[in-house]
């Protein structure tokens, strides 16, 4: 054989017979090859123009310390500790070889929110989660793409579209009341015992229905919703996070095996699939009504048509079919998950500490009548501290991680050792760097909040401001909740209460099935 005579093949039937002929094992060492050469250039590169750091040691030859962090019960503990170890920023090894750069300093920090989505971007396993999940929507995007998503959903959360959606929260809000009235009419003693977190759920589904789409899916009501289904598949399977630990930690090094059909991955193109459904049947339904003039008297109110209205009048906030549908299976899960979540955390501290249930009750009872929109932003301080506390100790997203697209500079409010001894008050990250925050850890970090920084504390909020549309939700079934009921924990205050992997981290009251957090309530009399 000859290989030096063999020329450039001109069809597929001859590309064939030349690859057969120099050996297909030959090919696969060659692209082998090339791969590794590619891989050392840039990691050359990369600790070349990357400031070198100090961090734990790794833990797994193959996961780093990935591992130990997948499986903690408090993985915001675990970088507060390193933080106090090796500095306000610091290197942690990662799955085959990678590292990842925590950040902990707030110069910093503020730094690279300044520059997210256009320096700073989503990994590629995070990206490919998402697009399965809830598509190429704002949370997908970056860059100008980005920009020009989150410039079309702003008249949407103007204070004069949340003003109008405030009734819709209260009206939630009551629907639970008044189911729980009864169910306490029934009781022998006055109290019961109501797993709370399920109701949130309810709350949080119907209200970004209505408010987010014009629909009702009537859960409060009982009917049954295949969203709500595909969402508590999540968090009624207990084991899916341990089963999955390997293909998610691997992933991150190799996205490509995210296409494994694991149960987890079946769950997830499962839930994408509902939310996707669900959206584009109620994007025609949003079209066709408009097109018929159905509401043309009324002022629109959804956020969805809100969007659609704003995207035909100006040509630059235009989205296609498919962005708009991102944006409302975003809103579905976002109005899902978060706002449920935060609202179970509240009533969970609030038994857990019964004074300051009571001096909220006290704010709340004093004001009288329900409020506004505009009095629940300005007329409320401890409702709005204790929403602000929630919120700090109990994060929805606790942490995640982004990709460097470029070279930067990093400033720093404190200098700090690198990994050479030498101080430095900033770092260089190059282009491929992955970087880390968890907000769990500078939430209660005692150099930023002081020394009871791990406290429930609300009075720390009240010289604080601010409100979107999730906090207003979040304020408004608060108040009513807090005005008509007292909450406690169901076998006493020092009950232990555990995160757990749904689609987002989930309160649980230890012992319990699925995401349950029973608590005795009673009415307030």
């Amino acid at each position: 054989m000859k290989i030096s005579t063999i020329t450039i093949p001109g069809s597929p039937s001859s590309l064939f017979a030349t690859v057969r002929s120099v050996g297909a094992f030959n090919v696969a060492c060659s692209f082998a090859a090339l791969w590794a050469f590619v891989k050392v250039l840039k990691t050359l590169r990369w600790r070349l123009k990357t400031t070198q750091l100090r961090g734990p040691p790794r833990s797994s030859l193959v996961y780093g310390v990935s591992n130990d962090l997948l499986a903690s019960k408090d993985s915001a503990a675990m970088y507060e500790h390193w933080a106090k170890e090796y500095g306000v920023v610091y290197m942690i090894p990662s799955v085959l070889g990678q590292t990842i750069i925590v950040l902990c300093d707030p110069k910093a920090i503020a730094h690279f929110y300044a520059r997210e989505t256009w320096t700073y971007v989503q990994t590629p396993l995070a990206l490919k989660v998402m697009e399965a999940s809830i598509g190429r929507g704002l949370l997908w995007a970056d860059g100008e793409s980005h920009r020009r998503q989150r410039k079309a959903l702003t008249p949407a959360f103007s204070n004069a579209a949340i003003r109008r959606l405030t009734s819709v929260f209260y009206d939630s809000a009551y629907k639970v009341k008044g189911a729980w009235d009864t169910t306490l009419e029934s009781s022998k003693d006055g109290n019961a015992i109501i797993e709370v977190q399920n109701w949130m759920n309810h709350i949080s589904l119907d209200t970004i229905g209505i408010a987010g789409f014009s629909h009702d899916f009537g859960s409060l009501d009982g009917k049954h919703a295949s969203v709500t289904e595909a969402f508590d598949t999540f968090g009624n399977d207990g084991k899916a996070s341990a089963v999955n630990e390997a293909f998610i930690l691997l992933a991150q090094a190799f996205p490509i095996i995210a296409n494994i059909p694991t149960k987890r991955k079946n769950m997830s193109k499962k839930l994408g699939a509902t939310m996707g459904e669900i959206s584009k049947q109620l994007l025609i339904r949003s079209r066709r009504e408009k097109d018929a003039n159905v509401k043309e008297t009324e002022e629109e109110k959804s956020i969805i048509g809100l969007l659609i209205k704003a995207g035909d009048e100006d040509t630059e906030l235009h989205l296609s079919e498919e962005e708009i549908v991102a944006q409302m299976r975003v809103l579905l899960l976002a109005g899902y998950e978060t706002t449920s979540i935060s609202l179970t955390w509240a009533l969970i501290e609030l038994s857990q500490h019964p004074d300051i249930q009571t001096r909220l009750r006290e704010e709340l009872l004093a004001f009288g009548a329900d409020p506004t929109y505009d009095q629940l932003k300005a007329n409320l301080p401890y409702l709005d501290a204790v929403v602000h506390e929630v919120l700090r100790l109990h994060p929805p997203i606790s942490e995640f991680i982004r990709l460097a697209v470029a070279d930067d500079v990093i400033p720093l409010s404190e200098p700090v050792r690198t990994a050479s001894g030498e101080m430095t008050d900033s770092i260089c990250v190059a282009k491929g760097t992955l970087i880390a925050i968890s907000a769990g850890a500078i939430n209660r970090s005692f150099a930023i909040w002081g020394p009871d920084a791990k406290e429930f504390k609300p009075d720390r909020w009240l010289a604080e401001g601010g409100i979107n549309f999730a906090l207003a939700e979040f304020k408004a079934v608060l108040s009513v909740l807090v005005k008509n009921f007292v909450f406690e924990m169901r076998d006493g205050p020092d009950t232990q209460v555990e995160r757990v992997r749904g689609i987002l981290f989930r309160p649980r009251v230890v012992g319990e099935d699925g995401t349950r957090v029973p608590l005795r309530v009673r009415r307030y009399e």
